[in-house]
């Protein structure tokens, strides 16, 4: 195992668990800049860890990489505890303005979100200073069409969101659901990731690495195993989504589950457009592999988060 990269000084991670995504904080003297807030179950814990981390510094900003529950979850906690801005992608601003819970996948997922106020915006192109370093926003659609990584070309600092991880990437909602090119978007993003000159890649979740080449060689092979087999890429949404809620609530009635999956959208649309699976096979079959990947057995007609 290779050891940890070394980091700028000005930057501190906070390397999250699920439900959350990591949180950076980056440091200019008095003030402080926040990387993505986490999911809402654990925004009292994450304003706990920003209260430690400060001192007496301001956190004045706030800066989303995407839109999903885990990313901008703690985005009203943390606005409300500290007084920040926040600053989000250009793409999201209308669904979060109206709060549209369909477009944030929050309804779409059965997940959960707290609407909070944007402040300003970021483009593909733009710059900011953050932690004594200019960062460029970097178009980054595919599991999320409107995301954005953020690169300093001076230290050759990567933060990608779920973009690229160290072992893959993000899902590709807009395939699972028939809304979009989520595999060509995701393409283009890793071909435009692959052309920038990197030694530290800050994920959206995971430890942060150097082995760049080694994680893009990753998520290009997990990109051409979905591009051959959607039924894969629909069983892999399945899966990791059904997690996050069951590391949520903790345990569901197993009875329950048929019912659940036929009534959230991305399962449904999941199911109907690459498996074509009854309700009962569909649970049958996920209970199975969730129970194989040890992250969940079952316990007096529950299924309960291990």
């Amino acid at each position: 195992m290779s050891a940890r990269p070394r980091l700028p000084d000005t930057l501190q991670v906070f390397e999250r668990g699920w439900l959350s995504a990591n949180n950076v904080l980056l440091f200019d003297g008095g003030e402080v800049t926040l990387i993505d807030s986490g999911y809402v179950s654990h925004a009292a814990q994450t304003v706990a860890l920003l209260r430690a981390a400060l001192h007496n510094r301001q956190l004045t900003r706030l800066i989303n990489t995407h839109s999903h529950s885990d990313h901008i979850g703690g985005n009203a906690s943390v606005q409300r505890a500290f007084g920040c801005s926040i600053t989000v992608p250009v793409g999201m601003e209308r669904a979060v303005t109206h709060w549209d819970e369909a477009a944030l996948l929050l309804s779409t997922a059965a997940q959960a979100g707290e609407r909070f106020h944007v402040d300003a915006t970021l483009a593909p192109g733009d710059r900011f200073l953050a932690g004594e370093l200019e960062w460029q926003a970097i178009a980054a659609p595919g599991h999320d069409m409107d995301a954005l990584a953020y690169y300093n070309a001076e230290r050759r600092v990567l933060m990608s969101g779920d973009a690229l991880w160290r072992d893959g990437f993000g899902i590709l909602f807009a395939d699972v659901l028939g809304t979009g090119d989520g595999l060509g978007e995701a393409r283009r993003t890793l071909e435009g990731i692959g052309r920038l000159a990197v030694d530290v890649v800050i994920p959206g979740h995971g430890a942060p690495f150097a082995e760049f080449d080694d994680a893009l060689e990753r998520a290009f092979a997990r990109l051409r195993a979905f591009e051959a087999d959607g039924a894969r890429m629909a069983r892999n949404a399945i899966r990791a989504c059904i997690t996050f809620r069951l590391l949520d609530v903790r345990s569901m009635a197993l009875d329950e589950l048929p019912r659940h999956l036929d009534e959230t959208p991305l399962y449904r649309e999941a199911n109907q457009r690459f498996l074509g699976l009854a309700p009962d096979a569909l649970a049958g079959w996920l209970v199975k592999e969730l129970e194989r990947a040890g992250v969940a057995r079952r316990e007096h007609g529950m299924l309960v988060a291990s």
